[in-house]
């Protein structure tokens, strides 16, 4: 284990975290709404977290399977391959979100804000693990669903292929 930085943290060693103040609820709601481009890691990791600056590209195979599933249809077997990676990226996004909210007060500012008093959240992380929660079951119910319908009506299209032995 590398010794952390100037001005870094022991949980996250080898990043560089400045001594600006990381807000739980600002984190939430990142995570919440542009998670799944990981804005909510660079906010708390920094510009340095390459795992931040990876997950677009994910996010990026998954919409090119959406636009082609619009332009060339349902039956295009990329796009069904492709489509469950953006429903994936949102879920964990969502869960992210409501991880960040739940996580006590106390904990969050001995872990993102070292040295620095701890600061009571209001309603605004609450409301983000609600909404986190909708959000995140409903696309992971929806990917979990369509990936099960193409995966039988491909078993059903493959058996129909196969000729029946006299």
């Amino acid at each position: 284990m590398r010794p952390p930085q100037a001005g870094g943290d022991i949980t996250h060693p080898g990043t560089r975290l400045s001594t600006h103040y990381r807000s739980k609820t600002v984190a939430a709601w990142l995570a919440l709404l542009l998670g799944s481009l990981g804005l909510h890691r660079l906010y708390l990791r920094g510009f340095g977290d390459w795992l931040g600056w990876l997950h677009p590209l994910p996010t990026a195979v998954g919409l090119l399977g959406l636009h082609r599933l619009r332009s060339l249809g349902q039956d295009d077997m990329l796009a069904w391959a492709l489509i469950p990676v953006l429903g994936l990226m949102i879920s964990q996004a969502m869960l992210l979100a409501i991880v960040y909210a739940l996580t006590p007060d106390e904990r969050w500012d001995a872990r993102h804000n070292p040295g620095q008093p701890v600061t009571a959240t209001t309603w605004g992380p609450v409301f983000a693990a609600v909404l986190g929660l909708l959000v995140g079951g409903g696309v992971l119910m929806g990917t979990i669903a369509y990936g099960g319908q193409k995966f039988f009506e491909w078993q059903l299209q493959d058996s129909r292929a196969v000729p029946l032995r006299p």
